[in-house]
């Protein structure tokens, strides 16, 4: 059996769309699945609009999804020449040939067509006229031949079977007059060359199927398979844009989603298998396959991804959201990230991340770690922290001193030995003792919170807000 080769091949012109995104993923778990391989080539041939930072976030942007490709990335930018062998080839097999025509002519042809209701297509001015007529030493592009009867089908993976009337296809250039390939003729000597057995892209890419097609059979190549994604939409069906919210892959790294819930979210976004709803990569891999692409477009559910988010953070490893959270408070005003912040946010990291949706989130609810007193405190604190709290606070904290260690179970038994010797009820000692040492009204379990600041940073805490 032939090895399946899937590739994601992505232009570095800008961000790591999340529809581009999903597509890799595809590609990414469809090899996987058939024991296949995936392959990443970066399509850079438009040498303007191309940059390094884009290429960059490309390879960011995978290497954080877990999408890693089983060969070395391909450059377009390297392969020029042999898209030009391939185009010269078929000019030379007369399947191909010379145009001369000046962008007035170009011009005055498009506008000839729109003013006869046609599609402003080339009309083959060039096509079977004797090179002899050609003007000496004028600049020419290569267009490829299209058939002119008939119709050609494409059966998809997705799409079902597709069919296109001929004469809707022209006779595309596949070589600028400049002697540059075009894209529809690179990525189709590229996909060839580099084996590849299934394309699985966006549906937006539908037509251009049927134009790189002409090139695989005059070159008497055979096709790949073909796979169309259908486009993801915002909640209201229109194409997803700005306004919808975050759209590319470094967004939602930024607002602090963990990249599994991502690939997760993704995943299901399109394809489905029963009611599974949280799948493992491996369980990924293992399940996924086309036949379980729907062909409707999808639209992207911020508040499902938020939740989906949520459920991958309370299965996170302690210490590599603790090492997420730290290097999100560098950069937070008024915070010390250093070994002790360290100890105390892995020893309160269960009960943190129990309690937040995002690292963002994750890293808000921290941020009293790090700080020094005094504390900043949110209105609804400062409103807690009561002449009658106070006396509490004072009376607590004396038995906080003498307890005979700092233990979370410590800390729990003198909270409740002082709450029913002074006749408060538990909330009554705990929530202005939390709004002391936060410098907020909410936090995990306050005997946790306790433990993980120490007795020495508690006592602190509530001694600035005595007697500060």
């Amino acid at each position: 059996m032939t090895t399946i080769r899937t590739r994601f091949a992505p232009s570095p012109t800008g961000l790591l769309h999340i529809g581009n995104a999903r597509a890799a993923l595809f590609n990414f778990l469809f090899a996987r699945h058939h024991g296949g391989k995936f392959l990443l080539r970066i399509e850079d041939t438009d040498r303007e609009r191309s940059t390094q930072k884009a290429v960059d976030v490309i390879f960011d942007g995978l290497a954080w999804m877990g999408i890693t490709p089983d060969e070395e990335p391909v450059f377009q930018s390297t392969r020029q020449a042999r898209h030009t062998e391939v185009a010269l080839e078929l000019l030379e097999k007369g399947l191909a040939y010379k145009c001369y025509c000046t962008p007035e002519e170009l011009k005055q042809m498009r506008e000839d067509a729109m003013a006869q209701s046609k599609p402003p297509r080339y009309n083959g001015m060039w096509r079977d006229r004797d090179p002899s007529e050609a003007p000496e030493g004028a600049p020419y592009a290569v267009r490829i031949k299209a058939p002119r009867e008939g119709e050609t089908t494409i059966t998809d993976l997705v799409q079902g079977e597709v069919r296109v009337a001929n004469a809707e296809l022209d006779d595309m250039i596949i070589l600028r007059s400049d002697g540059t390939p075009t894209y529809q003729h690179a990525v189709v000597v590229d996909d060839h060359d580099m084996n590849i057995t299934h394309v699985i892209r966006g549906d937006d890419h539908l037509t251009n199927t049927f134009r790189q097609a002409m090139i695989y059979r005059a070159m008497g190549w055979e096709l790949p398979e073909f796979a169309h994604l259908p486009l993801i939409h915002g909640p209201d069906g229109a194409k997803l844009s700005k306004r919808h919210g975050a759209q590319s892959v470094v967004e939602f790294r930024d607002m602090g989603y963990l990249p599994e819930a991502l690939c997760n979210y993704l995943l299901r976004l399109g394809w489905g298998h029963g009611d599974a709803e949280i799948l493992s990569r491996e369980e990924q891999i293992k399940l996924f396959d086309l036949d379980g692409v729907g062909r409707a477009p999808s639209r992207m559910d911020y508040a499902k991804l938020l939740h989906i988010n949520a459920v991958w953070m309370r299965q996170a490893d302690d210490e590599r959201l603790t090492d997420d959270v730290l290097e999100r408070l560098k950069s937070v005003d008024g915070v010390q990230v250093n070994d002790t912040t360290r100890t105390r946010l892995l020893a309160l990291m269960p009960g943190l991340k129990e309690r937040a949706r995002t690292l963002v989130e994750l890293t808000e609810n921290a941020q009293f770690l790090g700080r020094q007193v005094p504390l900043p405190f949110t209105e609804k604190a400062k409103k807690l922290l009561t002449p009658e709290a106070l006396q509490i606070l004072d009376g607590i904290s004396r038995d906080l001193a003498a307890a005979p260690d700092f233990t979370a179970e410590t800390i729990d038994s003198t909270l409740r030995q002082f709450a029913e010797r002074e006749g408060h009820k538990l909330g009554q000692v705990a929530q202005p003792l939390r709004a002391a040492v936060t410098g907020s009204t909410s936090s995990p379990g306050i005997d946790a919170t306790l433990a993980a600041l120490g007795r020495d940073e508690t006592l602190a805490r509530t001694g600035a807000v005595l007697h500060g």
